[in-house]
């Protein structure tokens, strides 16, 4: 396959990816295209893969990680945002503040185990990947989730509790 063949056909799922981890679409942007120049310049070795849209995913999650910009730590998300960027299938949360509560509560938390989180509840991974992913043991990635999850619950008011 192609990169430009590579890249229509997987664009906006790294940018929804890139959004969920940031919280913001202006930085997943940036993310993206930083990942997605690095990768059309290195391709002939990256279609080589067995997977290359997971290599390219894992470029997304390590830009994401190492990116120096620092956004503030408590992002207000507006409702649609990710929904602007690529629109979600059925939406199970019961209520728009429900949804915005718990997305603020993913902003605040810290970079590894927002990765952690979105990899496990938005990309479905396994703790196996997950771990493969962060570059860390299985162990560190079910504390990530863990601690992020304790977290969440203990920051979010009783009303959004039923959402995890």
């Amino acid at each position: 396959m192609s990169f430009e063949q590579y890249v229509r056909d997987n664009a906006r799922d790294l940018l929804r990816y890139a959004t969920a981890l940031t919280c913001d679409p202006h930085p997943a942007q940036d993310i993206v295209q930083s990942v997605l120049l690095r990768a059309g310049q290195k391709w002939a070795g990256i279609e080589q893969l067995a997977s290359p849209a997971a290599y390219v995913h894992r470029m997304v999650t390590n830009e994401f990680l190492s990116w120096r910009r620092r956004a503030v730590r408590t992002v207000s998300l507006p409702h649609g945002v990710i929904d602007a960027v690529v629109p979600p299938s059925a939406d199970e949360t019961d209520s728009v503040d429900q949804r915005q509560l718990v997305f603020e509560g993913i902003a605040r938390l810290p970079r590894k185990q927002r990765a952690a989180v979105v990899l496990r509840y938005y990309a479905n991974k396994s703790f196996a990947e997950i771990a493969g992913e962060l570059a860390c043991s299985e162990a560190t990635a079910r504390s990530h989730i863990s601690r992020a999850l304790a977290a969440l619950r203990s920051d979010l008011p009783a009303r959004a509790k039923e959402a995890l």
